[in-house]
């Protein structure tokens, strides 16, 4: 009689969890990048509207005109969002006399094949100085 209580598997049963195991964690490091990827996206989406802001602030100064606003945007843009991602992005600038508007056009993208690039427009605005 054996004394051995545990169970002996047969043959066809010995690694019967393993295609399991594996499709299910290239299921969860996919999920993982596709989040992974829209937290990226919404920081850059932060950055750009930041840099709009400090472009129209820029050029909203009383001496200052749509070059001033173009340069400050620019160059915060390549301060926080530079390298592939920050290629994606176009910004101009406005001065009409009364309000300086940065906008932007915008293409982050995708790092997974099959989930689509994103692409928004987005502006910021401010009211010129003027003298007494």
């Amino acid at each position: 009689m054996d004394q051995n209580p545990t169970p002996r598997l047969s043959r066809r049963e010995s690694g019967f969890s393993t295609p399991q195991f594996v499709a299910t964690a290239g299921l969860a490091l996919f999920l993982f990048v596709v989040l992974a990827n829209l937290i990226v996206f919404q920081y850059g989406k932060g950055v750009v509207r930041g840099a709009l802001a400090e472009g129209a602030r820029a050029g909203a100064r009383l001496a200052a005109d749509a070059s001033d606003c173009q340069q400050a945007a620019e160059s915060m843009l390549r301060n926080l969002l530079g390298g592939s991602m920050g290629d994606g992005v176009l910004t101009w600038c406005q001065d009409d006399g009364v309000v300086v508007l940065a906008s932007a056009d915008v293409t982050f993208a995708s790092w997974v094949v099959g989930i689509p690039d994103w692409s928004f427009q987005i502006s910021a605005s401010s009211v010129k100085e003027v003298a007494p």
